[in-house]
Parts: C-alpha cells; sequence; structure tokens
C-alpha cells in the first residue's frame, strides 16, 4: 500500500541526528523523497545512507541554516533534484543550556535566536513559493515545551521557541489554504541536547530528574516525535492550520 507521504518531496532541517534524523527516515520510509539539511556533513551522510539502505530516496545538503544565500541555493538544487517541494519540517535548533538573562551573553543570544528563529525564517521563505505552488504544502515547525510555558533559566531559548509559534500562526494566517504551517512542541527528548555536560554515569540524568513529575515519568524517544511530525505533515491532517501541537509527555501540564 502506498505511505502516506507518496508522491511528497520533504525537506528536513537538521537531519543529522536526534529528532532530525528520526524525522527523515520516518517520512522517507511513508515514500517521501527526502532532502536531508544539516551542518554536519558526516552526520548528515550517515542519515542518507540508512535511508537509502531501507529502500528510500534521500540525498544530503550540507548547509548552515544561517547562511541566507547558501539557503536559497539549497532551495533550487532540491527543486533540480526532487522537484517541486511539497513538505518542510524546519527542525534545526540548538540549546542555550538553561542560561538565565545575567549568564547569557550576545554571542550565546545571538546563537540561538539565529538558529532558532531566523534561520528557520529564512528556509521557509526559501521554499514558500515551491510550499504554495504544490497547491498541498505542508510546514511543521520544531517549537518546544518551551515555547508555552516559561521555566528558570533558558531566556534565549523560551525567546526563540515563543517566537516559533508566533511564526507558525502568522504564516498559517497568510498564506492559508495553499500551506498548513503547524508546530510541533517536544518535552525532553532523548538527543544530542538533553544530556547533561559529563558522559559518566547517567547523562540524561539532570533530564531525567525534570520530568520524574511529569505524567509520563520519561524522556520521549525521538520516534516518538517524528510520528507527530508525520501526521502533521500527511494529508491525514488536512484540517489542522496554525495549531501548536504539544508532544511533552504532560510535561506543561503539571
Amino acid at each position: 500500500m502506498p505511505g502516506r507521504m507518496q508522491d511528497k518531496v520533504a525537506v528536513v532541517t537538521g537531519a543529522g541526528a536526534g529528532m532530525g534524523r528520526a524525522i527523515a527516515q520516518r517520512l522517507a520510509a511513508e515514500g517521501a523523497k527526502l532532502a536531508a539539511i544539516d551542518r554536519d556533513k558526516a552526520a548528515l551522510d550517515e542519515t542518507v545512507a540508512a535511508i537509502v539502505a531501507a529502500g528510500g530516496t534521500a540525498g544530503a545538503f550540507p548547509l548552515d541554516i544561517t547562511d541566507a544565500p547558501g539557503v536559497e541555493r539549497a532551495a533550487q538544487e532540491i527543486g533540480q533534484a526532487f522537484g517541486t517541494v511539497t513538505t518542510l519540517i524546519n527542525n534545526a535548533g540548538v540549546f542555550d543550556r538553561y542560561s538565565p538573562l545575567e549568564e547569557t551573553d550576545e554571542a550565546l543570544w545571538d546563537m540561538v535566536i539565529d538558529v532558532d528563529l531566523k534561520g528557520m525564517f529564512l528556509v521557509t521563505r526559501a521554499f514558500l513559493p515551491a510550499l504554495r505552488a504544490s497547491g498541498k504544502g505542508a510546514i511543521v515547525n520544531m517549537s518546544s515545551a518551551a515555547g508555552i510555558v516559561g521555566r528558570a533559566g533558558g531566556l534565549a531559548y523560551t525567546t526563540a521557541k515563543h517566537g516559533v509559534i508566533g511564526m507558525t500562526r502568522s504564516i498559517t494566517a497568510d498564506y492559508g489554504p495553499e500551506v498548513r504551517c503547524n508546530a510541533v512542541l517536544p518535552g525532553a527528548v532523548m538527543t544530542g541536547m538533553t544530556r547533561g555536560g559529563s558522559d559518566e554515569g547517567d547523562p540524561y540524568a539532570t533530564t531525567r530528574a525534570a520530568v520524574a513529575n511529569s505524567p509520563s515519568g520519561r524522556i520521549a524517544e525521538p520516534e516518538e516525535l517524528a510520528n507527530a511530525v508525520l501526521f502533521l505533515a500527511s494529508d491525514e491532517a488536512s484540517f489542522v492550520y496554525g495549531a501548536p501541537l504539544s508532544v511533552d509527555g504532560g510535561w506543561t501540564v503539571v
């Protein structure tokens, strides 16, 4: 039977590892032609090799999403390689290690805002014409539980992820029904971003403690986030517009 992403051309940023790799593999397994973007070429090549080995179609496009001319070139190259892009997954992001205002210097602020917010803007702007032309464009922006709550620390990250939700809603208002734009709000996920500063013992100890009292009581696997992204990217979510979908194990409930 055809997969849920059959005849789709999907772009996934931050596809080299973690959630991005899981998302890329999931969409490709459901039939999408997958254009994988990441600034880490070696990791990106591993993602693409895994997809191809599993029988999927994928190409690697090494790119720093804060490089505006590079983003525009990548959009042209991907269109030439795979055809009209129908699906964009804005997953690439960086973390600020829970730094509060007094510990956030301009360099840290600029890095987080540039990647998590400006980079998403640049990528979406570059691919928007193709998404609109496809007639069934779908964008899934990766926000965070930090996009709807504010806790101690994480000033730059919290600010950026709140901004992602605002961007999602604005794009929806401007470009629906041609393009559906939604956001996924992960909580703690088993990726490199949630690891502690030391690899000794349990590198996820700090994160496990943070989610211990949440309804799920655990950290998510990247594949669980990929399932949510797949739903929003597929035609099964044809009437979902501008939604912030929390996939956080109930972390923001308590």
